[in-house]
């Protein structure tokens, strides 16, 4: 009886404790892709923020939800991924596997920081797409913390669809909790 009671006041105090916590926002379920419009169909930069902006949200829905399937088809076959800490990651499957293995845990969800997207026009390519991410680790949050990092993304628009062709990812660091 004393370890039922005992039991139970920390399941209360467990309780009480996480109601205190602040809400952290899930990443929520992917969105349908929509579809994106095509390099010569983009007539100014309005076309061109909403073109990208949903790339990244198709891309990054797809990281975050582990649907490697689209992740790979957003990305060309030759794609180089630069990584500060990690260093460079040549071709598509490498990449794909090394999300496969690194990010699939369910621990690793990338949010894009509001008002850093910055997108531009690249005549005869595609665009360029400049931001700051964070990552937040749902599981392990008080080991992990939140990391927070620069990205540039070149974006090819060739045979009808768009593919990122390269990737910067720097300047990662610790960030607070938001």
């Amino acid at each position: 009886m004393k370890i039922a009671a005992t039991l139970l006041a920390g399941v209360a105090v467990i309780l009480l404790g996480a109601a205190a916590l602040p809400a952290q926002d899930p990443v929520p379920a992917p969105a349908p892709s929509a579809k994106v419009a095509g390099l010569d169909e983009i007539k100014n930069q309005a076309d061109l923020d909403k073109a990208i902006t949903e790339l990244d949200r198709q891309l990054f829905d797809a990281y975050n939800h582990c649907d490697l399937k689209k992740f790979d088809s957003l990305l060309a076959d030759d794609v180089e991924f630069y990584h500060d800490q990690g260093g460079l990651t040549l071709g598509h499957e490498k990449l794909t596997e090394s999300i496969k293995n690194n990010i699939c845990t369910g621990d690793t969800q990338r949010v894009l920081v509001p008002g850093t997207l910055k997108i531009y026009y690249m005549k005869g390519y595609g665009a360029i797409e400049m931001g700051v991410h964070r990552f937040l680790h749902p599981k392990t949050e008080a080991v992990n913390g939140t990391g927070e990092g620069s990205f540039v993304h070149l974006w090819r628009y060739k045979d009808g669809a768009w593919k990122v062709t390269r990737v910067l990812s720097y300047d990662h660091h610790s960030a607070p909790n938001k």
